[in-house]
């Protein structure tokens, strides 16, 4: 009667702390275990992918929809830019992020298609802190309209 309670005891604590909690019981070791590999290997999947977005431009005829993933190399930022706009006019993605060096890094992109998002993705290396800003502009350059800079990942939660 004693080892029911102690059984559910330890699978309870094991599953609520995550992962590590060590049995002291053999005969819990096994539920245990099973328990907390569970548990921690939805916890390491969820964990790997921080999602951000939609940031719009200032006149809001563009957006911005993205994630940022880690990895063995690093951090990558990834998303969909979209164009909602008139003949001759693009939306652009600025990106700015710090890398763990203390430089900053910067990347460019333009979707002109008003039919497709434009996919786009910047492995961006062991970083501290990313942002992103929406603009509107001409195939060439960026022309204004710009939104304001928006954190996307930050190290230690936004």
């Amino acid at each position: 009667m004693r080892s029911a309670p102690r059984l559910l005891l330890t699978a309870a604590l094991s599953t609520v702390l995550g992962a590590g909690l060590v049995a002291t019981y053999p005969s819990a070791a096994s539920a245990a275990s099973t328990a907390s590999a569970t548990s921690g290997a939805s916890a390491a999947s969820a964990a790997s992918v921080w999602r951000w977005g939609p940031f719009a431009s200032s006149d809001a005829r563009g957006w911005v929809i993205g994630n940022v993933r880690s990895g063995r190399s690093g951090m990558r930022i990834s998303g969909d830019l979209y164009d909602r706009s008139g003949t001759r006019t693009c939306t652009w993605i600025k990106l700015k992020w710090l890398t763990d060096r203390g430089k900053y890094r910067t990347a460019k992109f333009r979707n002109c298609s008003h039919s497709k998002p434009r996919a786009f993705q910047v492995n961006a290396g062991y970083m501290l802190l990313a942002n992103a800003q929406v603009c509107r502009g001409t195939a060439k350059r960026i022309t204004g309209k710009c939104s304001r800079w928006r954190q996307v990942w930050a190290q230690g939660g936004r």
